[in-house]
């Protein structure tokens, strides 16, 4: 049997470069947590797109970390312990960090781009912001059309009341959003739909579903909770010795993670487990529900 790689030499590959997987980074990376034993081993980055936001750029320059751009990974042998990506590259881990986040249930609505978006926890800063601006601007509380009707919406309309919205919520989808007047610095007023009917306010929240990317997991035999994301237990693992799950692609006691816990949250979570496996402590068993 080979020994647990120490703290020192553990090799970190993260499937996935958004919002989690670059807090997982800089808490393992980055500026030294006084309250966690420090890091010197190795990550790695498969990131499935060419571009790059700025705060992942500042990562990659760490001499820790390299970052594989348009490197998605697509297929985990959990035995042999390497990842493979859509080009044929393989990469060995220790430790794997699956963190491939989610997409729309639905196609996008027409014109959503104009306005907000609720997805997970960590929206709820921008819109946040948004809210301040428009408050602002109309000088009253405002009128917030928020559209879903699941889990996501119920967190945003908590949201937009702690922020001194009044949320006016429909269910029904609507079939495009309507832009604020030219020149206006409003996001969306209102949304149109099919027959010809609409609504109008001083801001649009979309909170529709979103699914978890788990094909990546499916490949390695993880298990999926019902609602398709990737089960984890209290610290993140999997049922895989090895492999993690983080962000909007996992799902913990029935829930999206997203939903659950902020990407800096997840990370802190995560770094942790991570910390605790390189000296040989074992992860909880993933929870299925």
């Amino acid at each position: 049997m080979s020994a647990t790689p120490s703290v020192a030499s553990l090799h970190i590959v993260i499937a996935g470069a958004g919002p989690a997987a670059q807090a997982l980074v800089r808490r393992l990376a980055g500026t030294p947590d006084p309250r966690q034993r420090s890091f010197g081993g190795t990550i790695t980055v498969l990131s499935n797109r060419d571009e790059c936001p700025d705060a992942l750029l500042e990562l990659a320059e760490l001499p820790q970390v390299s970052v594989r751009f348009g490197q998605a990974a697509s297929f985990i042998d959990a035995d042999a312990k390497i990842v493979t990506t859509v080009d044929g590259m393989e990469f060995s881990y220790d430790q794997l960090v699956i963190a491939t986040g989610s997409a729309p249930a639905l196609p996008p609505v027409t014109g959503a781009e104009s306005g907000l978006s609720y997805s997970t926890i960590d929206d709820a800063a921008g819109i946040g912001e948004a809210v301040k601006d428009v408050t602002r601007l109309v000088g009253r509380r405002p009128l917030g059309i928020l559209v879903g009707n699941g889990p996501a919406a119920g967190q945003a309309e908590a949201v937009l009341r702690a922020r001194g919205v009044r949320p006016v919520r429909t269910t029904l989808r609507p079939a495009a959003v309507i832009p604020s007047l030219a020149g206006s610095t409003l996001p969306a007023t209102g949304i149109l739909f099919e027959d010809g009917s609409s609504m109008n306010g001083d801001l649009v929240v979309l909170a529709e579903e979103r699914t978890a990317r788990n094909d990546l997991a499916l490949s390695a035999g993880l298990l999926t909770a019902p609602d398709g994301g990737i089960a984890v237990g209290r610290d993140l693992a999997t049922a895989v010795p090895g492999i993690w799950a983080i962000g909007d692609a996992a799902s913990c006691d029935g829930l999206r993670l997203g939903l659950l816990l902020s990407a800096e949250s997840s990370a802190l979570l995560c770094a942790s487990g991570l910390m605790l496996g390189a000296m040989g402590r074992e992860p909880q068993a993933a929870l299925a529900a």
